[in-house]
């Protein structure tokens, strides 16, 4: 039977695909180890890996990368969250199924790969089915809070004429305006501020130590991968990058001064910046 082979690194990854003949169908699988759903999307995989015989040369390939530790292979797929699938032939794309639905990732590799073995009987999650039970069509007849009988206090809620026991908002409400003040206060408390897994100096993740190389290497430091300019909110790495293409000098008002000269750049490069891009 076929099995899922882990690409610890981009140059494995370049090998294992260019092995493959041209007709062979290749799944990537894209995870992140601290995702729940990606632990499970991992068993899907592996199980639907396993109706597949495997064969030499072989017709069909499942792969798992780390898109976190891989992050150029992510970018090339155009990755943004996980878990996330991709399915090709020969290079070429024939379609990606993001999440961790189960039966969308099967009817995938089934549609382009053919169907394996006995994905059934491996252990794929079957449709839950919900059946009537006797004693449910054997209970009591209930009005509010009341059974033949007797009465039942815990089932009881109250009517529309009934007195009000409780404030019409709850506390709830009152955080969350807070939050809001507070994140509000917080992304415009620098010119520019990114939201990051880790810190500028040491990233924990490979989005955010993309992103964090992109600011540096335009010369803007980051105060604090979701990114906030002036006060309003950019985007992911994804959206920077496009930003970028389309507008080379997007940074241009929020680059850094030469040393001993501090603050953003001088006042005439912004209003240079402001003109270039009206």
């Amino acid at each position: 039977m076929s099995t899922v082979t882990d690409v610890p690194s981009s140059s494995a990854f370049t090998s294992h695909i260019s092995s493959l003949p041209s007709s062979a169908v290749t799944i990537i699988s894209f995870h992140t180890p601290w995702a729940a759903p990606c632990a499970q999307m991992s068993l899907v995989l592996r199980t639907l890996a396993s109706s597949y015989p495997a064969q030499d040369p072989p017709t069909v390939s499942f792969l798992s990368l780390d898109a976190e530790a891989l992050p150029d292979i992510s970018e090339s797929y155009d990755v943004t969250a996980v878990p996330f699938l991709v399915v090709q032939r020969d290079g070429k794309i024939l379609e990606k199924v993001s999440g961790s639905d189960a039966s969308k990732v099967r009817d995938a590799v089934e549609r382009h790969a053919g169907k394996g073995g006995n994905t059934g009987k491996a252990g794929l999650p079957p449709v839950l089915e919900v059946e009537r039970r006797e004693e449910d069509d054997q209970q009591p007849a209930q009005t509010n809070g009341e059974v033949a009988g007797g009465s039942n206090l815990s089932k009881y809620a109250p009517g529309a004429n009934d007195p009000a026991t409780a404030p019409e908002m709850s506390s709830t409400h009152g955080q969350k305006e807070e939050m809001e003040t507070r994140l509000q206060e917080l992304v415009k408390a620098a010119p520019v501020m990114l939201f990051m897994k880790g810190t500028p100096s040491a990233p924990q993740c490979g989005f955010s130590r993309t992103i964090v190389g992109i600011l540096r290497e335009k010369g803007v430091r980051p105060t604090f991968p979701q990114l906030y300019a002036g006060g309003e909110f950019v985007g992911g790495l994804d959206i920077v990058k496009e930003e970028l293409e389309s507008n080379p000098e997007f940074f241009a008002p929020y680059v850094a001064a030469p040393k001993g000269q501090g603050g953003m750049a001088a006042p005439e490069a912004q209003t240079q910046a402001a003109t270039a891009t009206a």
